[in-house]
Formats: C-alpha cells, structure tokens, sequence
C-alpha cells in the first residue's frame, strides 16, 4: 500500500536572538506552526519560499535553490528517543513540529525516497528537491544537546530542500504526488557522501 503523503504541519520562522556558547546568534531556525491539521490555514508560496518565513544566512537556509526545507515526521520519534536519552526531555514528552527547523513536516517519504530534481506535486504548488540539510551548531542548540549534529550525520535523517516550481499556496493537510526527476543523484546518499567532507561538516 502507499503511504499517505501530506504535509502534516507547516511552519515559519523569523530571526531572533539565540544564546549559544556566550555569543548572541541571530537564527530564524525557531519555526512555529501556521494552522494544523484540524484547522488548516493557506500560506502563500513564492519562488523565495513561504510568506511569513524569513532567513538569516542564506548560505545555509534560504535563496531559489533553499527556498524551503522538509523533514520527514518519521524521524521524530527517533528525536524524541535520543533527546530523553540525552537527559533534555521526558521520554513521553512528544517533539514539536519545527524543532528541527523545518517549513514541512511531510509523512510517506524519506531521503531515501527522493533524488534531486524530482518534483512534488501539491494541489496549489509545485516544488522540486535540491539538496539535502547540512547540520550545524543552531541543529544542536535547538535539539539540546551537542551530539545531535554528530547523530544527523550518522543517522542520515537530514531532511532535504526544494526550490518552486510553481508559486501559490501551501497548508497543513496537503497531500502532494511525487514526480521522479532524472533520478540521478539521491539525497540519502548525497549527504552521506557530503557528510564526509571535512568542509562540508564545518
């Protein structure tokens, strides 16, 4: 059977100060949910990303190829695990949709199932995969604790970024079909190529 892909929350963020190691780094990595589920609210979509999202260093997040970022939700309960084995959350405390920084939580796909270029189709917009996410010191902040970029990279639960193809909206319950590109270049197997690149990790 298929699974079912939709995204299961949708998020934005704008920059605010976070305290990390004594510095004050400003980070729009704190996204908060725009609707839900149960009451789904429509973001527009242009080819810069999602109205009411906003990016700091768009050498990381951001610009036409980083437009916007998804995760997977099956790699929650992964998160969950390891952050109460890291002692920063009760094993029964469930993740927060955008924790890890994410536009679109999405459900029925993985990095395993997705290569750049192709293509998922939303009933109101189309966007392409580009790249998988590179982890970094924010990740760890955010997740609570320093070994969560050490963890990204072995587990491979990266998440990966899309460009538009076509502006117009977005909201939490849209299910999307996902149209294979060249299938060239995988992301699960680009990052783990990537993550072995000492300038890639810095």
């Amino acid at each position: 059977m298929t699974p079912t892909r939709q995204i299961v929350s949708l998020q934005v963020g704008q920059p605010r100060p976070l305290q990390i190691e004594g510095r004050t780094i400003l980070s729009a990595i704190g996204k908060q949910p725009v609707g839900s589920l149960a009451s789904p609210e429509r973001v527009a979509v242009g080819m810069m990303g999602l109205q009411g999202d906003d990016q700091v260093d768009t050498s990381v997040h951001g610009g036409l190829a980083k437009a916007i970022y998804a995760y997977p939700q099956a790699h929650y309960a992964f998160w969950q695990t390891v952050r109460a084995q890291a002692g920063v959350s009760a094993w029964d405390t469930p993740l927060p949709f955008g924790l890890p920084g994410e536009n679109l939580t999405l459900s029925g796909v993985s990095e395993a199932d997705v290569w750049v270029g192709d293509v998922l189709q939303f009933p109101d917009c189309t966007l392409a995969v580009s790249e998988p996410r590179k982890p970094c010191y924010k990740f760890a902040h955010v997740m609570g604790f320093a070994q969560a970029v050490k963890l990204m990279a072995q587990s491979g639960y990266c998440g990966f970024y899309l460009s538009v193809r076509t502006p117009g909206t977005l909201a939490a319950g849209d299910s999307f079909e996902l149209i294979p590109g060249p299938r060239e270049v995988n992301i699960r197997e680009l990052f783990a190529v990537k993550m072995k690149s000492k300038a890639y990790r810095d």
